[in-house]
């Protein structure tokens, strides 16, 4: 397997990827902070999880009583269906467990749930957690896991990265709120944008676009540069580093409503040290809209639209902004962007801006951006 990233793990199918308990701390607390009762009496379900590796599962056992869950549902996908291309061992907890079922251990995925005091020492946490097997393999898709879905309230997981669209979609279909780990270029997808858009969905408050780091199963091969910059982080052994992973979900958090604090487009013509050179804003020559490369470039004082990279998101107010459109090829209702050749000017401006020159001498537009408007401006 070559270097590990987000998009290499939905081609590769290498979808073994574990949350380390910082992030998803941080990432809740922040949901907690806007909203201390968001968990109370709620039943949360953490699917396509390890429940006995992981961090969710730890992390809200042991903040049960604290948030005030009613019900905690963590399951797992079998061993035989992860086709793991390492050895798996089978734990000293499950083979010591009464329930213990040598075939079912690796044929059938596991359920763990959290509702009450077990061990009797009068508090509820990671300890009285009771599990059995399922009677398929925890597969999502499963009439089995489907039930525990439309039992939950609020749907928490990093999912598969190869079937992130199948997960959500899943979700969405059940109407259920939800935190989830994807790739930041999944907001330009036909079944993503929609949902940011009409603001049905949004980016989490933390990680977004930067690196984040998840423990793999041991023996899982690493790109050395991905291993260096875990380590820098402070995670040494079977750790990997995705640069573009983030945060997807519909709960709310402060952070989303904090305005981004934006110059003139004078000053930043004059200061902005991003746009050193430039007399203007590019003006696009296929739709009535400037370019604007950086989300610290915004002018303050445009009320057109504007194209910015889709990394704005993880600063967007919906108090602020209104998102218009997305140029990229795939999104419903996505602006179409021209197809230029050589002859072509060189300082062609369109939508999408930088290009790449293919073999049959068309250029044609690449990253995608998000069209925008100010709406205190506008309204």
């Amino acid at each position: 397997m070559a270097n590990i990233n987000l998009s290499k793990a939905k081609n590769a199918k290498n979808d073994e990827f574990y949350t380390q308990y910082h992030d998803i701390e941080k990432e809740i607390n922040a949901y907690l902070d806007f909203d201390p009762d968001v968990f109370r009496g709620k039943t949360i379900l953490l699917p396509c999880d390890d429940p006995e590796w992981s961090n969710f599962t730890k992390f809200f056992a042991q903040n049960f009583e604290r948030f005030g869950i009613k019900k905690l549902i963590s399951t797992s996908y079998a061993v035989e269906s992860r086709h793991y291309k390492t050895g798996y061992q089978i734990t000293m907890f499950e083979q010591n467990a009464p329930q213990y079922d040598k075939t079912k251990a690796t044929k059938n995925g596991k359920i763990f749930t959290l509702t009450r005091d077990q061990s009797g020492d009068s508090k509820v946490d990671v300890n009285d957690l009771v599990w059995q097997y399922l009677d398929g393999d925890g597969d999502f898709n499963s009439e089995e896991v489907k039930k525990l879905r439309d039992e939950a309230d609020i749907i928490i997981t990093n999912p598969p990265f190869s079937l992130f669209r199948d997960f959500l979609s899943w979700i969405v279909r059940a109407g259920k709120q939800f935190v989830i780990i994807g790739n930041m270029n999944a907001i330009t997808y036909k079944e993503v944008f929609p949902l940011i858009k009409k603001n049905k969905m949004w980016l989490g408050a933390t990680g977004n676009g930067n690196d984040m780091v998840f423990a793999v199963p041991k023996g899982t091969e690493v790109d050395e540069k991905d291993k260096q910059k875990a380590a820098r982080l402070g995670y040494v052994g079977d750790y990997t580093r995705l640069g573009n992973s983030c945060w997807f979900t519909t709960i709310d958090h402060g952070r989303r409503h904090q305005p981004l604090q934006l110059m003139t487009m004078a000053d930043n013509l004059r200061f902005n040290k991003k746009l050193k050179g430039k007399e203007k804003y590019d003006q696009y020559d296929n739709y009535d809209a400037i370019d604007v490369p950086f989300t610290d470039a915004i002018p303050n004082d445009f009320d057109g639209v504007m194209g910015v990279p889709i990394s704005f998101l993880d600063k967007y107010s919906p108090e602020q902004f209104e998102i218009v459109g997305i140029t990229d090829r795939e999104a419903d209702n996505a602006f179409r962007t021209k197809i230029y050749t050589r002859k072509d000017s060189s300082k062609f401006s369109d939508l999408n801006r930088r290009a790449t020159i293919k073999t049959n001498d068309e250029i044609v537009p690449v990253y995608a951006r998000l069209l925008i408007k100010s709406k205190k401006l506008t309204e």
